[in-house]
């Protein structure tokens, strides 16, 4: 029985402690004070969607140019920073061998056309065998054994010659067609001479132009390679040139956002030190993505008025849409912590704590994704406060 009493008494004073504990629960939180807070309509807006990329300039075109024949480098017509024109004299190996080469093929040309009764200057190589001398020789002599041959054979016929005449005409015919064949033949190879040795002057002249080393294309130097007086070898490097106007810009887009690339897409950039904002658009894609980084390679080209340099870095934003519609909200209404982003909007008279995913931000507004509906309003600089807080409107946007 004591027991029982001890129980009951225990259960009837902690009921009793609740009793008097809710009221007063319920009454600080009816004396929470209301908060003054301004507060702004989530609205709908048109916005630009861009993906932003980095990246950097490349030249256009950069070649190493080398030396295609051996011999000293007689002079330098550029040095570190020169602006060149195309066809520009770079690189000037001395010439006197390559001179005396082309003399000496011109000469065996001139020896070899002669063969063919061919004038030594003349740029036509192609010459009729039959209007050849030796050969309108040995084809008149064929044709003379050959009427012989008939004219005995004609007469053996009648018993007017005898067998012995005709075996001796016909050995004069097979003589006299053999030589004219035999100089038909030797004209051929005349021919083919006169070619070789047509291959050989223009050999010979194309090295001689090869020792002096131009630009292919209008740029500036980047890197000078050769010095005055150093002997070339056949591929020695001479100097670095690279094409300045227009620049490629080359950027690299993630796997995530490779999908929404077009070629023709605007290409907003802007450069380290530089305010300005600068357009461009996409001119090539690359037909894969890198398997090193999972990157896209995106290209566009750039106008260069001198300012801007190979290797810079740029920070480019694509436009992937324009005019599309979003929900937004001002800046100063979204609060981030710990790697979440959040609002608080005006709900019967307190404040309500919704979790939030931003999409485009601007100076003044931000896009919400997910989390807030047209209609809503939310606090402006919400501070430290909390669900369930009374709010009462200050002012309004």
């Amino acid at each position: 029985m004591f027991l029982i009493g001890a129980v009951a008494f225990l259960t009837s004073g902690c009921d009793a402690g609740k009793t008097s504990a809710s009221p007063g629960t319920r009454s600080r939180e009816a004396a929470l004070p209301s908060r003054a807070v301004e507060m702004a309509p989530v609205t709908d807006r048109r916005i630009d969607r861009y993906v932003v990329a980095l990246g950097s300039f490349v030249a256009y075109e950069q070649a190493t140019l080398s030396a295609k024949v051996p011999g000293r480098v007689q002079s330098i017509h550029m040095d570190l920073g020169s602006q060149v024109q195309v066809g520009g004299v770079l690189v000037q190996i001395e010439p006197r061998d390559y001179e005396l080469k082309v003399q000496q093929a011109a000469a065996a040309l001139a020896q070899a056309r002669a063969g063919l009764g061919l004038s030594p200057g003349g740029e036509n190589d192609q010459v009729d065998a039959e209007k050849v001398n030796t050969v309108q020789e040995t084809r008149a002599v064929f044709e003379e054994a050959k009427t012989n041959l008939d004219r005995v054979i004609t007469l053996s016929q009648d018993k007017i010659l005898s067998q012995s005449a005709v075996d001796s005409a016909q050995s004069a015919y097979l003589v006299a067609l053999n030589r004219y064949q035999d100089t038909r033949e030797k004209v051929r190879q005349q021919q083919a001479l006169v070619a070789q040795r047509r291959i050989e002057f223009e050999i010979a002249k194309q090295q001689l132009a090869d020792t002096t080393i131009v630009a292919p294309f209008t740029g500036g130097i980047q890197r000078r390679q050769a010095n005055l007086g150093e002997y070339l070898t056949v591929g020695s490097p001479v100097a670095t040139l690279v094409q300045l106007d227009p620049l490629r810009l080359r950027v690299e887009v993630s796997e995530r956002d490779a999908a929404k690339i077009r070629l023709g897409q605007t290409v907003g950039f802007t450069l380290e030190g530089d305010t300005n904002r600068h357009l461009a658009a996409i001119r090539r894609l690359s037909p894969a993505l890198d398997e090193r980084n999972r990157m896209l390679l995106v290209e566009a080209d750039v106008r260069n008025e001198g300012r801007l340099h190979p290797g810079q870095f740029v920070r480019a934003e694509i436009m992937t849409a324009s005019d599309t519609p979003a929900l937004t909200v001002p800046t100063n209404a979204v609060v981030a912590f710990a790697g979440m982003e959040k609002a608080f909007v005006h709900a019967s008279g307190k404040a309500l704590e919704k979790r939030i995913i931003t999409g485009v931000k601007a100076h003044d507004w931000v896009e919400v994704v997910a989390g807030l509906a047209k209609g809503d309003e939310v606090i402006l600089h919400p501070g430290n406060l909390r669900t369930g807080t009374p709010v009462t409107r200050s002012g309004a946007r």
